[in-house]
């Protein structure tokens, strides 16, 4: 297949959904340690929200392309590559420059402030990306870089999951779901707590041992569940005041992952229950290259498929933006 001699993208010349459009720019050439994708899917995560309204307070330089997660083909590699090869599958890293080990000062967030991947070609150095798993076609491995990672970082990487543990869930978006199937492939038991009984069903069907309702004591119920143990892990994706309530159900020693921020930017939590608990509070800002070759194994060797919500493709991107405001039960992803 002939590349064309340019590329479309997705970019904002000021903040605001009204300031997006779509322009055409000539197709780059790979410098040395680069390489050229060609884009087959991006998904979008709650954060791009924030990113095209405000920049999340960040400051970077305009036009701007927002969109974090992309799964695509290799069609151009700059000298010196030798990590990939013009036809290979590949995801981007959601850390330009986070490799291993801790985060390194100066590691780049894509899709903001860094280069986003709303677009049909991106430049990617070759460092920061993985070869897609092999199992799953380009939309599933596009919801990898970010949803999917954070997940496996919070309870694989750091959390180290044991199975018959039990794991609290908040919500059915991307990362939660992903925690859910991550869990039971570990041998864990899931409570997830949801505000929609529609997804009630949706939610036990994919695998989870209960579905607390959230307008319920359902802090009180895990213990119950759990015979007064708590939960051993929780992916605290509302944040703000329901974290308290969350330390309420974590077990004596437990782990509380600090991920979404869907009920605010400050933290409310009880002195007492953190500290008598002994609960470690972790905030968990994705993961590194090499947790993500972890997870890409772990999928391709459990035949694990991520739960998508919707595809839209690439025009419709306002329509999917919308949609993922409304909340999905899955992934947002748009194709190309």
């Amino acid at each position: 297949m002939q590349e064309p001699q340019t590329l479309r993208r997705w970019q904002l010349s000021s903040f605001g959904r009204e300031q997006l459009e779509q322009v055409q720019q000539p197709l780059p050439t790979p410098g040395p340690g680069q390489i050229l994708v060609r884009v087959g899917a991006v998904s979008l995560n709650y954060r791009d929200l924030l990113m095209v309204r405000d920049g999340m307070g960040m400051k970077f330089d305009m036009p701007f392309t927002p969109g974090s997660d992309m799964a695509g083909t290799v069609v151009a590699t700059g000298p010196g590559v030798q990590r990939f090869a013009i036809g290979d599958r590949v995801v981007n890293t959601f850390w330009g420059g986070w490799i291993d080990g801790q985060w390194p000062t100066g590691a780049v967030l894509l899709g903001g402030p860094g280069p986003g991947m709303l677009a049909s070609h991106v430049l990617l150095d070759a460092a920061g990306a993985v070869a897609a798993p092999a199992t799953l076609d380009f939309a599933e491995a596009s919801t990898l870089p970010c949803a999917g990672l954070t997940a496996w970082f919070a309870l694989a990487e750091t959390g180290a999951l044991r199975p018959g543990q039990t794991v609290l869930i908040h919500g059915t978006g991307g990362v939660a779901l992903f925690g859910l199937q991550l869990a039971r492939l570990h041998g864990a038991r899931t409570i997830v707590v949801s505000g929609s009984e529609d997804k009630r069903a949706q939610t036990l069907a994919l695998g989870a041992t209960h579905v607390l309702m959230r307008d319920s004591d359902w802090p009180a119920e895990v213990r119950r569940l759990t015979e007064d143990r708590g939960a051993d892990h929780v992916l605290e994706l509302a944040s703000g005041p329901n974290l308290d309530r969350s330390l309420q159900a974590t077990a004596q020693g437990g782990r509380v992952s600090i991920i979404g921020m869907l009920g605010g930017e400050t933290l409310s939590a009880s002195f007492y229950a953190m500290v008598l608990g002994r609960i470690a509070v972790q905030g968990i800002g994705v993961g590194h290259r090499r947790a993500l070759e972890e997870l890409v194994r772990a999928i391709d060797l459990n035949a694990l498929k991520p739960v998508i919500a919707a595809r839209y493709a690439f025009a419709e991107l306002p329509d999917a933006l919308d949609h993922l405001a409304r909340g999905a039960f899955g992934k947002i992803v748009v194709t190309l």
